[in-house]
């Protein structure tokens, strides 16, 4: 891990004392992530709710500039088609580290959900977008939200690491994944206001890790 990287988990200790005691975890979380992303494979998040909203957050994070200026693969601007609409493309590509939400697929969802189980959902989605090697983040405050807990299941049993972003309570999922950021709160909103920073640090360090 470069220097720089650690800073900003010292930084996100330094702002938020209180996250000290799920300072290895988040720690353990990022460590997945860097491996999944020097394999070549991706990140897959869901959640509910306001989690629903930090799935896309962090996808967002991830998969464009976040706080530094990426380059884009070269090999894809050396492999453009030469013309007009190509030197467009090259002014604005970023790079990116690929993750997938699986909260935005609305017709898949929906369509599973009415036909089959609404709580296997983020199952079946990961039961074709799952690889062994990627990393699978599930949030929830409770930590037993059972669609995240059967999507937890399955990423295991495919291969996935397995992370959990949870309150401070003991739950299905902190028992279940391999690794599980159980914030110090127990009241929704504000584990939802300790989520926010932790992720944020992590996208922070993988976007050091592997950008100049």
């Amino acid at each position: 891990m470069k220097n720089t990287t650690k800073l900003i988990l010292e930084d996100l200790i330094a702002k938020y004392p209180a996250l000290s005691v799920c300072e290895s975890d988040i720690l353990k979380t990022f460590d997945f992530a860097r491996q999944t992303y020097q394999n070549g494979g991706k990140i897959l998040v869901c959640g509910n709710g306001g989690s629903a909203a930090d799935s896309e957050h962090i996808v967002g994070e991830l998969m464009k500039n976040f706080k530094k200026c990426r380059k884009p693969c070269a090999d894809l601007l050396a492999n453009l088609e030469d013309c007009e609409e190509s030197k467009k493309l090259k002014e604005v590509l970023e790079g990116n580290l690929p993750a997938i939400s699986l909260t935005s697929h609305i017709s898949l969802t929906t369509a599973y959900s009415n036909d089959k189980e609404p709580s296997a959902v983020f199952a079946q989605q990961l039961s074709g977008l799952g690889k062994k090697g990627d990393t699978f983040i599930a949030i929830s405050t409770s930590g037993n939200s059972l669609n995240c807990v059967y999507a937890c299941l399955v990423a295991k049993a495919l291969g996935l690491n397995t992370v959990a972003f949870t309150g401070k309570k003991e739950s299905r999922l902190s028992s279940l994944s391999d690794v599980c950021v159980k914030v110090p709160e127990t009241e929704t909103y504000k584990i939802q206001e300790y989520h926010l920073p932790v992720y944020h640090a992590i996208c922070a360090m993988l976007e050091e890790e592997f950008f100049e």
